[in-house]
């Protein structure tokens, strides 16, 4: 599913417009993002949470030569899921 049908489906179940559904899920990503760019977490029990996880710099190598290069650390978006979403699974 991608986000227009998202979007799609979103309308449906909830009886609004595209426009209002493409709304929400707007502000759904936007604040997650904030929130995650800030080291908060989010939680959405039953779905599952949304955190920031620290990846330490590593040697790593090119597939092409062989050659190790240096891939510097970062910060990932990490989402684990709940339990009602694995009953799903």
């Amino acid at each position: 599913m991608n986000k227009a049908q998202l979007i799609d489906a979103m309308a449906a179940d909830a009886g609004i417009s595209k426009a209002q559904a493409k709304s929400a899920l707007d502000s759904f990503t936007d604040n997650v993002g904030t929130t995650l760019s800030g080291g908060g977490r989010v939680s959405l029990v039953g779905f599952g949470s949304f955190s920031v996880s620290a990846r330490a710099a590593r040697d790593g190598r090119n597939p092409q030569t062989g050659a190790v290069i240096k891939i510097a650390a970062k910060n990932v978006a990490k989402f684990k899921a709940g339990a009602d979403l694995n009953a799903k699974l």
